[in-house]
């Protein structure tokens, strides 16, 4: 039975791969050893050859590519645990950063982001969401790729000049509403969002690889950076999710998962979540472990991720929780309440009194089941605890098997480029158009000039008096004349076009 061994209580712990795609979750306070709990499941999957895809928000879990220094605390605390052949190595990392800094280039389309998410990434509401929907049936109906932002900005400013037409043909189109979406695009690039949408597009096989060696590839996406834009952040994740759920095929309950996915900083998946895209997740979560991908949340409180999601996570690691605010009490509580209670054990009051290092743990077992919760040592990891430096990080990204297929960036002929041919084959379409419209509209101006000076002769301006209004001046002074009358009714009447009437 192919298991990993997490720690030791009473007895040693193990997670039982069969059982890995349920979920888990690693939780806990600042400082109590998450970090190191992660970093142990992680290089433990690798070795029993399932790939990896991590999150790197704090910077400190690149050390997984780096083997860690000896040290007779380690070895004691492994002797304790009871690892057999403990030793200090570097696990086979693949760095991947969205902006291609730190790693190599991570991409993907504007069409395989899709509308939904991609209005969550834009903050719109949902007059603007409705638009953007309708930008996306427009490019499709119209034959258009988009792959950038340069295509969506295209696509935005075609809508902008064919208001009136794509409004009747697909619904009302507001020009604040149109609007306010360019200014959402322009602050998404400017966050770094152009460096995301392109090509070459991330290949999913690509993240689920072995080495020669036949252990997994931990996929390490430097998120340092990509966190202070918290909402491309969670949006890529579920996109992420999205895609392995809706390409990979259902295969049960494999003897390993396929692919490992960790999420530090869970809860930033959930901020703000639309109703409508919660409960895409939550599907996403229940149908997902049958296409052999397991997703571990790191958070500080349990309660970070919602009930529903939450009650999916079999697999559990918590770290100590301090109880010292309301908040803390109620996350306490909610640890306490999600294990199976251990009769040796009051969880509520040893969750507080864990040690760095220490966590309650409890993993599936057979046929799904979960175990009592233990107190438990978890095993420390073979890599280094802390983060790489800089030049080691480069020469891990100068062995990537795969950096030739996405560092270099490829802009192939979409949306932007046909629209642009489009408008410039019907300014060249008619040469002389633009000389006959500068006549014509010389013509017109010649024309207006000469009927305001026939209008300034007859009715007058405001400096001088025309001849209508000296004319019916000197008519209406005829009082009591019929002749005067006539005379004047048939002055204005031939003015204005009219024939007289007595």
């Amino acid at each position: 039975m192919n298991t990993l061994l997490i720690g030791k209580g009473d007895q040693q712990v193990h997670l039982n791969l069969k059982y890995a795609n349920r979920h888990g979750l690693i939780a806990g306070a600042t400082g109590t050893g998450k970090t190191v709990s992660l970093m142990s499941l992680a290089e433990g999957f690798s070795r029993q050859g399932v790939p990896v895809f991590i999150t790197d928000v704090k910077g400190d879990i690149s050390g997984l590519a780096i083997a860690g220094t000896p040290s007779e605390k380690l070895l004691q605390r492994a002797a304790q645990i009871g690892i057999e052949d403990y030793h200090n190595e570097a696990n086979p990392v693949v760095l991947w950063d969205l902006a291609g800094v730190q790693g190599h280039p991570l991409r993907t389309t504007i069409s395989e982001m899709g509308p939904t998410l991609l209005s969550r990434i834009l903050e719109l509401n949902d007059t603007q969401s409705g638009i953007l929907d309708i930008v996306f049936q427009l490019a499709d109906d119209q034959g258009l790729l988009l792959l950038d932002l340069d295509d969506l900005r295209a696509m935005l400013a075609l809508v902008a000049e064919e208001r009136k037409e794509v409004s009747a043909k697909y619904g009302l189109i507001s020009a604040q509403s149109l609007a306010a979406i360019q200014r959402a695009v322009l602050g998404l690039e400017r966050d770094g969002g152009k460096d995301f949408f392109g090509e070459p597009a991330l290949q999913l096989e690509d993240l689920m690889r072995t080495n020669l060696q036949g252990r997994g590839i931990i996929n390490l996406l430097a998120a340092n950076k990509l966190i202070l834009t918290p909402r491309l952040y969670s949006s890529f994740l579920l996109w992420l999710l999205s895609e392995l759920f809706e390409n990979l095929p259902e295969v049960g309950d494999p003897e390993k998962p396929k692919l490992v996915f960790f999420i530090d900083e869970a809860h930033l998946l959930f901020e703000g979540c639309p109703p409508s895209l919660l409960k895409r997740v939550e599907q996403i979560m229940r149908l997902i472990r049958s296409k052999g991908v397991g997703v571990y949340f790191c958070s500080q409180f349990p309660d970070d991720v919602p009930s529903e999601i939450l009650g999916q996570l079999g697999n559990r690691i918590q770290h100590a929780l301090r109880a010292y605010t309301p908040r803390d009490q109620k996350a306490v509580k909610t640890a306490a309440e999600t294990f199976v209670p251990n009769p040796k054990l009051v969880v509520s009051e040893v969750i507080s009194q864990l040690g760095v290092g220490e966590a309650l743990v409890s993993m599936l077992a057979d046929k799904g089941v979960p175990t009592m919760v233990e107190r438990a040592l978890i095993a420390p990891p073979r890599c280094r605890m802390g983060p790489a430096t800089n030049e080691e990080l480069q020469q891990v990204r100068a062995q990537s098997p795969i950096g030739g297929k996405y560092d270099h960036s490829i802009n192939r002929e979409s949306a932007y480029e046909h629209l642009n041919q489009r408008r410039s084959g019907a300014a060249t379409s008619n040469p002389t158009s633009t000389a006959s419209d500068a006549a014509n509209d010389g013509q017109t101006g010649q024309k207006a000039e000469e009927q305001g000076w026939f209008s300034e002769l007859i009715f007058g301006n405001k400096r001088r008096q025309g001849l209508a209004e000296t004319l019916s001046k000197q008519a209406a002074r005829t009082v009591g004349s019929q002749l005067g009358k006539q005379i004047l009714r048939g002055i204005l009447g031939g003015m204005l076009g009219k024939s007289s009437r007595r």
